[in-house]
């Protein structure tokens, strides 16, 4: 199956970035996401250098959708708006400034690690859901 967008990449060692994932995964009937890692080959490929090059892209989740990369709250709101149904609600947070939103996200993204541990290796999928994941 080849890959389309949307697809949400997430730092794989994060436990709070693994749960977002498979809370994304439970919700998406359609499923319309793909997911990979940001340490994979995978998001090397897909991924302008760009995106990739400073030190804090593992402390964002990324969304390449519609030819565009979000990062931090404007992917969580657009995974949200992907998603619909009454995930929707959450689009309210866009009435708040862009850097403040940010802000509260590099808060929690800051401590994950210490709020919610880190795995020695990067997520292994289900052999029911290695086909929404991307590997190289």
């Amino acid at each position: 199956m080849p890959v389309t967008e949307p697809v949400i990449f997430f730092d794989g060692v994060c436990n709070l970035c693994n749960g977002f994932v498979q809370f994304i995964i439970r919700r998406d009937n359609k499923c319309s996401f793909w997911f990979a890692s940001l340490q994979s080959e995978a998001a090397a490929r897909l991924l302008p250098s760009s995106a990739l090059s400073n030190d804090q892209r593992l402390s964002s989740v990324i969304l390449l959708a519609g030819h565009k990369i979000y990062y931090k709250s404007e992917a969580v709101l657009q995974i949200a708006r992907i998603l619909g149904g009454g995930w929707k609600f959450l689009l309210i947070f866009y009435a708040l400034p862009g850097p403040f939103r940010d802000l509260l996200y590099d808060a929690v993204a800051y401590n994950r690690y210490r709020f919610f541990g880190k795995r020695n290796h990067c997520m292994i999928p289900t052999p029911e859901l290695q086909h929404r994941f991307i590997e190289a």
